[in-house]
């Protein structure tokens, strides 16, 4: 069970890994789309929340503190979600439906930060290998 557990928290992780390289890579157009949502100093906020992601995404695949990772990857998520996918102030059918989907994309992916959060704040040695235990310890 240690080496599937493993493989689901690579799998989780990577997406956020991509997502925070991409926010340096191409932080021009990303700070072009948060100037458009209104997002206070946005280049600054395009790299500081790929920085998180990028970190995030590491704590949990490589299990340093990996709770704390996936506690703060929900919490970006859900910010994320309420302020660059605000699809209820947009107008335009296509880019509503495309901010609707980026909106929900991000719910269900916190969800499932959350539950990470959950399973490695039990201080257990099933969930592979892991650098350092949690820093929320929630084992009974």
């Amino acid at each position: 069970m240690e080496f599937v557990m493993l493989i689901g928290r690579i799998l989780f992780g990577l997406i956020f890994v991509s997502s925070g390289i991409n926010h340096f890579t191409q932080t021009e157009g990303m700070t072009g789309y948060a100037q458009f949502k209104k997002i206070p100093s946005p280049k600054l906020a395009v790299q500081g929340s790929g920085l998180v992601l990028l970190l995030g995404g590491l704590s949990v695949i490589l299990g340093v503190w990996a709770d704390l990772g996936a506690i703060v990857l929900a919490v970006l998520l859900l910010v994320m979600a309420v302020t660059m996918h605000n699809y209820w102030t947009v107008s335009e059918p296509q880019a509503k439906q495309a901010d609707m989907i980026g909106f929900w994309k991000n719910i269900s992916m916190a969800g499932g930060a959350v539950f990470m959060f959950a399973v490695l704040s039990l201080e257990v040695a099933e969930w592979g290998f892991m650098i350092t235990g949690p820093v929320f310890n929630t084992s009974l």
